[in-house]
């Protein structure tokens, strides 16, 4: 139970959603900022504009997955004007506030910082980025079915990282009947790509893998699909970028050589926002929940 704790959530999509619907359900206090526009009202919680007072008195500050812009402006489809975090807001926040987002921009880190608050990023957590890897990978099949006139029975795929979604996702391709080949750079990973029954290859020997590629789909978050690679590829072939912005794609090239390339981020709050929020709320319920703890056995 969070009994006692005031959560306030500032901004976000459908994901969040289902956070604050946990977070009441647990007996949190809860305040909603920049959801002005939201039809449905939550039974529990209090609607208000950002100010100093509710942030001095909030043990739990619940942004976005992405957290703010370079500015301190906290994106929400539910609220027609931006909710801006200044130097004075981060001036009057409890020290023993907790500020939780999914990732957090050098604008949130360095305030953070500066102003000696706890950050926890949630997506650099494993549990989360696993199970988040399920929506990513359906979000990104069905992303392959919609640019393609093959089955991905058959098909020839390529799979770059395997990291937590490069795993997941090369999983249900061979599931489904593909024919499989998954780049890694460690030997731990070309060991266990082995080991799944998939073809593994050096990153460094991509050039000589693509000639005959389907779908490639990238995990790694900085640049290996070069023009160099590009080059070689059918003009047929689909890339799919799983990777975090700017991805690891040429994307420049790849229009011009008339090979679809496309950049897919965020894809588990676009194919199934009730399922990752109800990700996200499991993991910060349990977050706050050990805060609470802490705070009760130091004083």
């Amino acid at each position: 139970m969070l009994t006692g704790i005031h959560a306030t959530f500032i901004g976000g999509d459908a994901r969040q959603l289902e956070v604050i619907k946990k977070f009441i359900e647990l007996d949190a206090s809860v305040t909603l900022i920049g959801f002005d526009n939201l039809e449905s009202n939550f039974i529990g919680a209090t609607k208000k504009e950002l100010s100093l007072d509710v942030l001095q008195e909030t043990d739990a500050l619940i942004l976005p997955i992405v957290g703010t812009d370079d500015e301190g402006v906290v994106e929400s489809i539910f609220c027609s004007k931006p909710v801006q975090l200044t130097d004075k807001h981060f001036e009057v926040m409890n020290k023993n506030m907790v500020i939780y987002t999914g990732m957090a921009k050098p604008f949130l880190r360095d305030h953070s910082q500066a102003y000696q608050l706890q950050l926890v990023e949630i997506l650099d957590r494993d549990d989360v980025a696993i199970y988040n890897s399920i929506p990513t990978v359906e979000g990104a099949l069905m992303m392959a079915i919609q640019n393609t006139d093959i089955t991905i029975h058959g098909s020839t795929c390529i799979v770059l990282g395997l990291g937590r979604v490069g795993i997941s996702m090369a999983r249900a391709l061979h599931a489904l009947g593909a024919h499989v080949r998954v780049g890694a750079r460690k030997p731990e990973h070309l060991a266990r790509i082995y080991e799944m029954g998939l073809s593994p290859f050096e990153l460094d020997d991509l050039a000589e893998q693509v000639d005959d590629v389907d779908i490639v789909y990238n995990t790694i978050p900085k640049m290996v699909v070069t023009p160099q690679i590009i080059a070689r590829m059918p003009h047929h072939t689909l890339i799919i970028d799983l990777a975090s912005k700017p991805g690891g794609v040429d994307f420049r090239y790849a229009e011009k050589r008339g090979i679809k390339a496309l950049l897919a981020p965020g894809l588990p709050g676009i194919v199934a926002p009730k399922t990752a929020g109800q990700i996200i709320a499991k993991t910060l319920s349990r977050l706050v929940s050990e805060q609470m703890a802490d705070r009760e056995g130091s004083s």
